[in-house]
């Protein structure tokens, strides 16, 4: 299960030796001032979108990787189950993702760590 954690000017994903193995990379590390919105997601269907990309995908069982979007790519670490999920919504031109959907071990938590950094536009942006 990842980890989300605030380190200096970054966020950064810190992802189990299994998930970097199916995501076929390290851990992720994008700058805190790329985070517009953070919430959380209860139904982990809803927080993929997208075509499949590099990673590993067992239906109904664990999506983990990279998902693409005609505009950019999405990042998930998702093991299917009744938990919510993490989703950073992050600005494209200043992140290598426009989401990350995780799975971590107190989301809650890590939605109280990184509601502070989140720039959100409302509806009018």
């Amino acid at each position: 299960m990842a980890r989300v954690t605030v380190e200096d000017t970054d966020i950064v994903v810190h992802l189990a030796w299994w998930e970097k193995l199916a995501a076929r990379r390290g851990d992720i590390r994008v700058p805190v001032e790329a985070l517009r919105r953070v919430r959380l997601e209860p139904d982990w269907w809803r927080a993929l979108r997208g075509l499949k990309g590099r990673g590993l995908w067992i239906p109904d069982r664990i999506a983990v990787g990279t998902r693409i979007l005609p505009d950019g790519e999405d990042f998930a670490a998702i093991r299917v189950g009744n938990r919510p999920v993490l989703c950073l919504e992050l600005r494209p031109t200043a992140a290598p993702f426009a989401r990350l959907a995780l799975h971590t071990p107190d989301p809650a938590g890590a939605l109280r760590e990184l509601s502070p950094y989140a720039f959100d536009p409302g509806p009018s942006a």
